[in-house]
């Protein structure tokens, strides 16, 4: 009998409430050992994969397996899965240790007080919380907080963590400090993590697969690079990051006519007909800004109207005739990026087309 290569595997799903559609005839397949984010707008069916995952929901149709193990119908506290809410839902009366033990003392048989000790101080270990067995859950930090809830799904050993949005209610820096530790944690612990997120950044930075969701279908399965640097469709150029969209023509001959008039004969990567209405898709970090107001055959006069400065790089949004408001994100150290450049001043602008994807209308 041939071992599954895949953990996790969806095969023609669909999820219905009455008449809402909330997951349409989904094939997903995410490999063993894994880390993957499934990302997208509310009510985009993410959660209700996730659901599907830990046994919470039922396939309306189509069939979730688990190991090659077929699990419609089967209960949670039957699969070997594991979860982390949004809300930890830890017990406050509890202290830490009897939080984590929890899971343990409800299974049958019955494990020994001396083995669930074992495995108890052994989850907390892992999480860097073994001085804390003792202590309230209402004594502790967002983030130890967090960790325990980390420990309890982990002491079972399961075959898949399930992980719903854990970090949305931590600070900034406190959630990527907890980025870094759920990193370190699936690499040494080998399991595959599923994690569910609308924060593009979180599901950019700590997964190996991110499959991009809308409207209960996957736009897009890929390492994260990819689906920063490939998108598959305007939704995911849109949704993945910051986005520039312009009007643009393709004409017979190749050539692409921006709604400014100007042209390029190098075609930028995409998905459009060979010719007629298209969007022209460029990241604010592929537009080059400088100082002036005489452009040259390939640049683009426009205003700067705002500024943002973010430490280690400057947003800026400039006003461009034809093509309204262009958003370029300047490093420092690059063109604009030593001198901040003030709102009011003129400006040009320049992107190389093979940066750019063209999507069809």
């Amino acid at each position: 009998m041939s071992v599954p290569t895949n953990d996790i595997e969806f095969r023609a799903v669909t999820k219905s409430y009455g008449k809402v559609v909330a997951v349409s005839d989904l094939d997903l397949a995410i490999p063993k050992g894994a880390f993957v984010a499934l990302l997208g707008p509310s009510g985009c069916g993410k959660t209700t994969c996730l659901r599907m995952i830990g046994g919470f929901e039922q396939p309306s149709a189509g069939e979730v397996f688990i190991d090659g193990r077929l699990m419609n119908g089967v209960p949670p506290y039957r699969r070997p899965v594991n979860m982390v809410f949004q809300q930890y839902a830890l017990f406050p009366h509890f202290d830490v240790e009897t939080n984590v033990a929890y899971g343990l003392r409800q299974m049958r048989p019955k494990i020994g007080s001396a083995e669930i000790a074992r495995q108890v101080a052994q989850a907390l270990e892992m999480v860097r919380l073994g001085s804390f067995a003792k202590r309230r859950i209402h004594e502790m930090s967002g983030g130890q907080q967090q960790r325990v809830a980390l420990a309890r799904a982990l002491v079972n050993k399961p075959s898949v963590l399930l992980l719903d949005e854990p970090l949305a209610a931590l600070d900034k820096k406190l959630r990527t400090a907890m980025q870094f530790e759920l990193q370190s944690l699936q690499r040494d612990l080998g399991i595959t993590f599923v994690l569910v997120t609308h924060d593009q950044e979180e599901a950019l930075s700590m997964s190996d697969l991110v499959c991009v969701m809308s409207e209960g279908r996957i736009r897009q399965i890929a390492p994260p690079q990819a689906i920063y640097d490939q998108p598959a469709d305007l939704f995911v150029a849109d949704f993945v990051g910051k986005t520039n969209r312009f009007d643009a023509r393709l004409e017979t001959n190749g050539t692409l006519v921006l709604a400014n008039g100007q042209t390029f004969e190098a075609g930028p990567a995409g998905r459009a007909p060979s010719s007629g209405k298209a969007v022209l898709a460029v990241r604010p970090e592929a537009i080059r800004i400088w100082r002036g107001s005489k452009p040259g055959t390939d640049d683009v006069q426009g205003t700067v109207t705002h500024r943002i400065f973010l430490g280690s790089a400057t947003e800026y949004a400039v006003s461009v005739t034809g093509l309204g408001d262009v958003l370029v994100t300047a490093e420092r150290g690059g063109s604009a990026g030593v001198e901040l450049i003030e709102p009011g001043e003129a400006v040009l602008l320049s992107f190389d087309p093979k940066a750019a994807h063209l999507f069809p209308v």
